[in-house]
């Protein structure tokens, strides 16, 4: 009988597409699932996952391409299928089920719930057969539909429960004290209790990288003077740089490079392969804040490395970046299977087979190539035999264990390297997911944006420029001020997240920094007024992470937590206080000053789960600074000025440009401009006063650097 497809099959998400061919009846999320559910009396299977998650691969193959399980699920459920990175409020919504329920989560999420959309019963993967102390997915299908049956009023009373709570944990809290310097300390002993003073980061295995964290640290650093929370924050960085979850084949111009999802051992060795835009975008900015307030070139070279990867590898023919490559990928050997990370990993004799014998040696000193294979960690038994690049040798070392010049030692390292990658080009790429975010795209065209001013980088800022024309081309609606979530095969599509309000209004910012172009300054402004009308809470003062006007999940919730995806409430915290001091508009100050203390008890009791949010507060107390640079854009002359203040770690430090063409915005710059048109000069107000005209690089170091 030829295969058909379900419901999925006129669905854009790559992820939703992959299942568009499984024997289960699958329906997207929304209103015509729903009505199947209350026509027919079935509850609703809910599985929730993203394109390039391994455990939802995985168990795809296992249970949803089984024909016996699907039909049985088909006869006693409505199956959905949800693209978390789509969705992500109505996934955060059933994640908090799930971890309340069974006190883990993680995807693919597997949760059960009524036609009404209360949930009863969740988990994560089950396999296919019991193990692990898991049960099978079969036998839990079999049991809750036996339940359904047999114990139903039970099922829809526990289900009315268990909304009720959630609608407590969604509402938001109306009394909330101060966030002060306790928070912050409070927060910096967190991270080190948990740091790990060998191999960097805050716990142990898995390891993920937590951008937020770092950028709390150096924000702590640069108000406080404590060397420690700088040094944590720089030492993370180098490891991970030199780590296996840090492609190591990164050659410029030609792609590759950047960072994965995490890594599974605390020594930053074995990734879990899959790349997220995310996670490079804010990781890029971590090592531009390391340059800055370190001045190691290493930190500068893996920034740029991160963009290499992500101008090559993960940038669409429009401009735009694309969220994800998988972890998988299929076995190089022909076998046709995919394999995880089978894309990335190497034997001694394909490297041996690749290089000559002085290159081999050097090679395999430098990344720990090992003829058993080199993966510290190996649960599955995947990697017998495979070596996971890392750097195990500094240059410095090598040189002296080799007996050559350090610079010598540079040149072949990029030889050999050159060609694995040409070879590795030659093996069958991870999926792509090519959809476009918005929100992740604002968190790139923020790090290209800085990457531009802190590098000095020309084409970074280009690129930045280009993806932010193409979002706001195609997922804004400049009469209404509304954004779409989605971008993929000529569809935009969903409704905006406060997430990708908040972090589309921060890459504009830095773009208007980096390029002083009035347009960006007008359109963040716009999308920040349609923001506060279309999620904040008024009386609470706080965002939520959906519209008043969106029905697509059953509650609105609050994001409280900076995890992997900073929350849309820290970025926005940011974004108003630095509104307020562009435009002089005290309103939004409020805002953001709202939106901190509205997290006060959230904070009391988990003093690490909003570090964004801490750096917010500390621009909120620290006394204002702002620089107004005047002069003719594109001057060189202007460009040193701007360059020499960005080299200084200030988050509290605003700048603004003397424009003309800008006097509705900013009218007391504006005057400044019509003074300046000639000789740049940069004006430092801080402390309630303003310095006169500053005219060279010198002079302004020097001022900034006297800043308390």
């Amino acid at each position: 009988m030829e295969k058909q497809p379900n419901m999925l099959i006129h669905e854009k998400s790559p992820y939703l597409l992959q299942h568009a061919w499984n024997p289960v009846d699958w329906h997207p999320w929304g209103e015509e699932a729903f009505r199947k559910a209350r026509e027919t009396g079935r509850p609703i299977f809910l599985s929730s996952g993203y394109s390039t998650c391994h455990w939802c691969h995985v168990m795809e193959h296992e249970s949803f391409e089984d024909a016996e399980t699907a039909a049985f699920l088909n006869r006693h459920f409505v199956p959905v299928k949800l693209d978390r990175e789509e969705h992500p409020d109505v996934d955060h919504l059933y994640m908090l089920f799930v971890q309340a329920t069974t006190g883990r989560g993680g995807w693919p999420m597997s949760v059960w719930m009524t036609p009404d959309l209360k949930p009863f019963f969740g988990g994560s993967y089950f396999p296919d057969t019991e193990r692990w102390g898991v049960p099978s997915f079969r036998s839990v299908l079999e049991h809750l539909a036996d339940l359904w049956e047999r114990d139903r009023p039970r099922l829809l009373a526990s289900a009315g429960s268990i909304m009720d709570q959630l609608a407590g944990f969604a509402r938001p809290e109306t009394a909330a004290g101060e966030v002060t310097d306790r928070h912050a300390n409070a927060c910096l002993a967190a991270l080190e209790r948990g740091f790990d003073a060998e191999w960097g980061g805050f716990g142990g295995a898995p390891k993920f990288p937590r951008p937020a964290v770092l950028s709390f640290l150096f924000s702590h650093a640069a108000a406080t003077g404590n060397r420690h929370a700088l040094d944590m924050a720089l030492f993370t960085l180098r490891k991970m740089a030199a780590g296996g979850i840090h492609d190591q084949l990164g050659i410029a111009g030609l792609g590759s490079g950047g960072f994965a999802r995490y890594s599974t051992d605390r020594f930053w060795r074995v990734p879990h392969f899959e790349k997220m835009l995310y996670d490079n975008a804010q990781l890029a900015a971590s090592y531009l804040q390391a340059y800055q307030a370190s001045g190691e070139e290493l930190f500068a070279d893996t920034a740029r490395d991160i963009f290499n990867y992500v101008l090559c590898d993960m940038t669409s023919p429009e401009g735009a970046f694309w969220s994800a490559e998988d972890a998988d990928s299929l076995d190089p050997a022909g076998t046709g299977e995919k394999r995880e990370g089978a894309f990335y990993l190497w034997t001694e004799r394909e490297i041996a087979g690749l290089l000559d014998d002085e290159e081999t040696a050097l090679f395999g000193a430098a990344c720990g190539i090992r003829r058993e294979g080199n993966a510290p960690a190996d649960p599955h038994g995947e990697f017998t035999g495979k070596n996971i690049l890392f750097r195990a040798a500094p240059d410095d070392e090598l040189a002296e264990a080799f007996g050559i010049p350090v610079e010598t030692i540079r040149q072949r390292l990029d030889n050999a390297r050159k060609k694995l990658f040409e070879a590795r080009e030659k093996r069958p790429r991870p999926g792509l997911d090519d959809k476009i975010l918005t929100s992740w795209n604002g968190l790139m065209i923020s790090a290209l944006a800085k990457g531009s001013l802190l590098l000095g980088d020309q084409k970074l800022l280009e690129a930045a420029k280009r993806a932010a024309r193409f979002i706001l081309d195609t997922l804004y609606d400049s009469e209404s001020g509304h954004l779409l979530r989605r971008y993929r095969d000529g569809e935009a599509a969903i409704k905006g997240k406060a997430a990708d309000y908040a972090c589309l209004i921060l890459g504009l910012l830095d773009l208007y920094s980096a390029s002083f172009e009035a347009e960006w300054l007008r359109t963040a402004i716009r999308l920040a007024e349609t923001q506060i009308e279309r999620f904040f809470d008024e009386e609470a003062g706080v965002f939520y992470s959906t519209a008043a006007d969106d029905h697509s999940v059953p509650l609105r919730m609050i994001e409280d937590n900076d995890s992997a995806e900073p929350s849309a409430n820290s970025v926005s915290a940011l974004n108003y206080l630095r509104l307020a001091a562009i435009t002089g508009r005290e309103e939004w100050r409020t805002v953001a000053q709202r939106t901190i203390r509205h997290f006060s008890h959230a904070l009391d009791a988990n003093p690490s789960a909003l570090p964004l949010l801490l750096v917010a507060r500390q621009i909120a107390s620290a006394p204002p600074a702002q620089i107004i640079f005047a002069g003719k854009r594109g001057d060189p002359a202007l460009a040193k000025l701007v360059a020499t203040a960005f080299r200084h770690n200030r988050p509290e430090l605003t700048v603004i440009y003397a424009d003309e063409t800008c006097e509705e915005l900013l009218p007391e710059a504006a005057a400044i401009g019509r003074m300046h048109k000639e000789e740049p000069a940069a004006y430092l107000c801080a402390g309630g006063s303003c310095q006169p005209a500053i005219r060279d690089q010198e002079s302004l170091d020097a001022a900034l650097g006297s800043l308390k």
